[in-house]
């Protein structure tokens, strides 16, 4: 039977459109069951039922013609169960329901199942025979399980007719939605503008070098035009964001230098290899190391990689690049964007950023929030081929496209647009002023900083502090460990700029799935294995080293706190403050007279919740991080597109836990902090005051949105909303219970401006 199933969904991903792909499962599938009949059923919202689009053994002239209301006959039971029903007798079901046109009187054995695509039900696939007896556990688990292989490409052929506008019965239709991730909020209306590798480093043959050194000074010079262009992008953006962003592209530029990724592809070609194949073969090495890694940043360096040497491989093809002609209102749409694609874009001109693959908080995710891009990510069921010059609505705040909008939708979200940008402009009148409440309750609101940090925007908003400086991104940057000069330098900057203003700088916080290019780590489950104060506790001269680092650069500014990563129990603490402490002495005993900072906790692990108190006794300060705590306690990767509907920092468990922290942390007359996505979410963040959390630390352009949310409510009112959701067992309940409390509070753009849940 799996040689049966390879073969048929081999044929059917061959097909060219959603009919082909029908009608190869109905022929395959009666012939490997030996039935008399089989039949695939979709829904069609256009008649709300289901059309039967494939069949072999009922009535030619009945397909595409007949179809069943949602809740009508064996099929529609079937789809409303989501489960299988196998009979002997069809006619003898309460359910059943006569098509006189397809013929189907003379057969009694039934046996359908779903096909179920993300927990939507697609359609129905059934098989029919004559005799009266049930299909057996074979049959059934048969076709239960090329059901669940195919439900994926009938999808995607449903999608390839959706986005020209056509049901699966080839009606008009409006308003499909494709689903993917938030990256950044906001809403766009726009044409599609598909930019995609125009060199394909796969496609690639390995040839040998006719001469040698004429090959290597054809590279070099093809690397010098990539690492120009790279500047000239640099450049181009300059305006649009701060120059810590910007140096990303001169990261990449000296990924192509000649100890990097240029001199091996230099190595391969001395080896006898043409340049081209010689950048094929390097890279492919290089982009094998990174796909491999579970963590999503160090996974988009693949990305980086391959983008960059895509870009070589143009300029050794003696091509010109093409450059896609962008209306006023181009919504850029690509199988992986990268930032380069963004930079060369004019910013008036682009709208909104939807990429098929990608993380929430991938390079370009946190690229787009910083320029306020409406984004979404991991949008993987829109067609790509067919997208381009199609009019789009994005949905940022909500993670999806619609294709085809009706004049109700575009009528509807052209009001949005409006009202998101008077808002947006509207927020700047608040910079001056602090983050109290109606009446008088203080909030003090940080960032987040460290892998693209925005400071110019920080003054702007009259940052109050850094919430989580993340110390690991010098470390990933690197192609070894960065020294304490290098380490200073980093840090210093960070000090001075924010000065006075407390910055908390978290101990690197690598390993396991954050591992680095140059200290791999292999493990089965990385996300419970070796990784953050677990990894330098374990290597306590990576550790100290770090630690002199940070106390160096706070000389005289002593506006320094840190914070140690992924604690699960009080012995790592200790353990931790020890070395601080040894650090601290070693500087001392150097003439160097610095204040010993403040040491804080991270708290991400359900362990630590437990251990708050025991926890607060030890530090002088606790944070907690949302983000991985959320994670960690529902089980759940937010960033994966099958199960970031589960991700819900509103989820009971997490509120109560949350809660839980503060009640102990308070008790040790510690200060509590979070940061985190909840922290910049509005409703979150009246929720985490009402909690007694007394700092809230966000990306930077959360900030404005928290504190106009800040301001309009009543600390007295947000005690009584939180005492009413801790007692909801339901997180789309609770969502709902906040949500109706800003709208009272007369903060109901915010609500529609700023959601990221």
């Amino acid at each position: 039977m799996l040689g049966e199933l390879r073969i048929i969904v081999q044929k059917v991903n061959s097909a060219s459109d959603l009919q082909s792909a029908l009608n190869i499962i109905v022929s395959c599938v009666r012939e490997s069951l030996h039935t008399k009949v089989c039949s695939v059923y979709l829904y069609d919202s256009d008649v709300d039922g289901y059309m039967l689009m494939a069949s072999e053994g009922l009535n030619e002239k009945a397909v595409r013609q007949v179809s069943l209301r949602a809740d009508e006959g064996l099929v529609g039971l079937v789809a409303k169960n989501a489960e299988p029903i196998n009979l002997e007798d069809a006619s003898n079901h309460p359910s059943y329901y006569y098509l006189e046109e397809t013929g189907e009187e003379s057969f009694n054995a039934f046996l359908g199942v779903p096909i179920i695509h993300h927990r939507k039900v697609l359609g129905v696939l059934i098989v029919q025979n004559e005799e009266v007896r049930r299909f057996d556990e074979g049959e059934e688990a048969f076709l239960v399980t090329l059901s669940a292989q195919l439900a994926g490409v009938i999808a995607h052929a449903e999608a390839t007719g959706a986005i020209s506008g056509l049901s699966p019965s080839g009606h008009k239709v409006k308003d499909t939605i494709f689903q993917g991730i938030s990256g950044s909020s906001g809403v766009a209306i726009g044409k599609a503008v598909v930019v995609f590798p125009q060199a394909e480093l796969s496609q690639v043959p390995e040839r040998q070098a006719e001469d040698i050194e004429k090959e290597i000074e054809f590279f070099n010079n093809c690397l010098k035009a990539v690492q120009q262009d790279m500047k000239s992008l640099h450049a181009k953006i300059e305006h649009q964001i701060a120059e810590e962003e910007r140096q990303l592209f001169d990261v990449y530029a000296r990924m192509l230098d000649d100890d990097a990724l240029g001199n091996e592809v230099v190595e391969r070609i001395r080896l006898g290899s043409w340049a081209q194949g010689a950048l094929a073969y390097v890279a492919h090495e290089h982009l094998k190391v990174f796909e491999a890694i579970e963590d999503e940043y160090l996974r988009e360096r693949a990305v980086d990689v391959k983008d960059l040497c895509n870009r070589v491989l143009l300029y050794l093809q003696r091509k010109k690049p093409f450059i896609p002609e962008y209306s006023e209102n181009s919504i850029l749409v690509s199988g992986e964007l990268t930032p380069s694609m963004i930079a060369e874009v004019p910013r008036s001109k682009l709208k909104g950023l939807v990429s098929i693959n990608g993380a929430g908080n991938s390079h370009v995710a946190i690229l787009a929030r910083t320029m306020g891009i409406p984004t979404v990510m991991g949008a993987t069921d829109l067609p790509l081929s067919l997208v381009e010059g199609k009019k789009i609505v994005l949905d940022g705040n909500e993670g999806v496209v619609f294709s085809n909008p009706s004049e109700l939708l575009l009528k509807n979200y052209s009001e949005a647009i409006i009202e998101q940008d008077q808002f947006i402009a509207g927020l700047e009148r608040l910079k001056d002023y602090p983050c109290e409440t109606i009446d008088n309750h203080r909030v003090h609101l940080w960032m987040n900083t460290g892998l693209m940090s925005d400071i110019t925007t920080s003054f702007d908003q009259s940052v109050e502090g850094v919430g989580l400086f993340r110390t690991e991104v010098p470390f990933i940057l690197n192609e070894r460990f960065p020294s304490e000069k290098e380490q200073v330098q980093i840090y210093r900057k960070q000090l001075e700029s924010f000065a006075p203003r407390t910055v908390t700088m978290r101990t690197l916080d690598v390993g396991g799935d954050k591992d680095l290019p140059y200290f791999p780590i292999e493990e089965a489950n990385p996300f419970l294995g070796w990784r953050g104060i677990r990894v330098t506790l374990d290597h306590p001269e990576i550790f100290i080293l770090q630690i002199r680092a940070m106390l160096r650069a706070s000389y005289k500014l002593e506006n320094l706190q840190i914070m140690l990563p992924m604690i699960s129990n009080v012995g790592e603490v200790e353990a931790a403050i020890q070395l601080i402490k040894r650090g601290h002495h070693e500087l001392l005993q150097e003439g160097l007279s610095i204040k010993f900072p403040p040491v804080g906790v991270m708290i991400e692990l359900p362990a630590a919740v437990y251990q708050a108190r025991a926890l607060a006794k030890l530090v002088d300060f606790i944070s907690v991080g949302s983000n991985d705590l959320t994670q960690y306690l529902l089980g759940v990767d937010r960033n994966n597109p099958r199960v970031a509907g589960l991700y819900s920092a509103f989820h009971p468990a997490v509120l109560g836990s949350l809660n839980s922290i503060v009640k102990e942390v308070k008790l040790e007359g510690k200060p509590v902090s979070i940061c985190g996505e909840m922290a910049g979410d509005p409703g979150g963040a009246v929720l985490l005051m009402a909690m007694g959390f007394d700092i809230l630390s966000m990306n930077s352009a959360a900030l404005l949105k928290v504190k106009s949310v800040i301001r309009s409510v009543n600390y007295l009112g947000a005690k009584d909303l939180l005492d009413s959701v801790m007692k909801m067992d339901d997180m789309r309940a609770i969502r709902k219970e906040v949500d109706l409390m800003l709208y009272n509070s007369g903060v109901d753009r915010v609500l529609r401006s700023s959601r990221a849940n």
